[in-house]
């Protein structure tokens, strides 16, 4: 079962291997209900629109007396506020739903994140959540090629090749957190590094803003190839692109989407209680309906790819770091 592998092994792997039975048949979670009749939760997210109207409406359900306000941006906007607000005298959101561990890391080395419920234990994995956020769904980093190319890369590593020289795309990881993900891993992995990137860089990529602008540019044929996330190039497929989704070797680049509650939340129990609900088999659910792989092993998932994944406490504190060296290579 390629599901969930990783080839770059995280720490708490190890840790898990005693519970996996446990695990396998995962404990139902009980969602703390709201302590105020009219309570209100205000989320901060970068997730998908389709992805958290689906939850929000169910937790909307569960709960008709709590009303949840939503602010949505993509990572690179979403940081700015959140960052503006720090300025300014705190931050006005209860719950944080963000794209990536590595968005997520530099707000709890803030202390701006509350312990995570203990409900999280239940369902999720140890290597998909921390101290103070867990998480809620997989994105996984894809190639996607036009349906003519042939031969399509079966690699990583054939993006840099020379016949794909001028015709790569690529997500832009100051704007979108999943390809921040995914310069973790290439980071960290000994095999690609930076020079990766650099290697990209002088065979022609180019850097687009998205992973949905890489789909959109290698249907339209300005691309050949790009990498992208699984959930974009699944969708276009679906509406007819003329485009391939490839599962590189060693793996598609597994990033685990967290989600938190702030130590300084308006209504620190409506904001639990919206975090439980997201971990639930119900929410669970809405998340796959919506496309993508959902944290719980009980949740039917048709679409197991191998996977790989940078060990993100690790890198935790290269943040800045990468961004600066990856901007050296291809501005921005």
């Amino acid at each position: 079962m390629w599901r969930r592998l990783s080839t770059v092994m995280l720490a708490g792997l190890l840790a898990a291997c005693g519970t996996e039975a446990a695990q396998d048949q995962p404990s139902p979670v009980e969602t703390t209900a709201p302590s105020a009749s009219a309570a209100t939760v205000r989320l901060y997210t970068s997730v998908t629109e389709d992805t958290v109207e689906a939850v929000v409406d169910g937790y909307q359900d569960a709960f008709p007396g709590t009303k949840v306000e939503v602010f949505r941006a993509p990572t690179g906007e979403l940081t700015a506020r959140i960052a503006a607000e720090q300025r300014e005298g705190g931050v006005r959101a209860d719950v944080l739903w963000l794209t990536d561990p590595l968005s997520m890391q530099q707000y709890d080395a803030d202390g701006l994140l509350a312990p995570v419920p203990p409900t999280a234990e239940a369902v999720v994995p140890p290597e998909y959540r921390s101290d103070t956020f867990v998480g809620t769904r997989i994105l996984n980093m894809v190639i996607v090629a036009g349906e003519d190319v042939d031969p399509a890369p079966q690699s990583w590593s054939d993006l840099a090749d020379p016949r794909f020289a001028d015709a790569v795309a690529i997500p832009d990881p100051s704007f979108a957190g999943s390809a921040f993900g995914a310069l973790g891993y290439f980071a960290q992995d000994d095999d690609f590094g930076l020079d990766y990137y650099r290697q990209l860089a002088e065979n022609g990529a180019v850097q687009v803003s998205a992973p949905d602008d890489v789909v959109t540019g290698v249907a339209e044929g300005r691309y050949a190839v790009g990498m992208t996330l699984d959930n974009s190039a699944r969708t276009a497929m679906e509406n007819g692109s003329p485009i391939e989704l490839i599962a590189p070797e060693p793996g598609a680049i597994a990033i685990y989407s967290p989600i938190a509650v702030l130590t300084s939340a308006a209504d620190p129990d409506a904001a639990t209680s919206f975090t439980d609900f997201v971990l639930t088999e119900e929410a669970q659910e809405a998340i796959a309906k919506t496309g993508w792989e959902p944290i719980r092993d009980d949740v039917a998932w048709p679409h197991d790819l191998p996977q790989v994944a940078p060990d993100w406490a690790a890198i935790s504190d290269q943040q800045e770091q990468l961004l600066e060296e990856y901007r050296a290579i291809f501005g921005g």
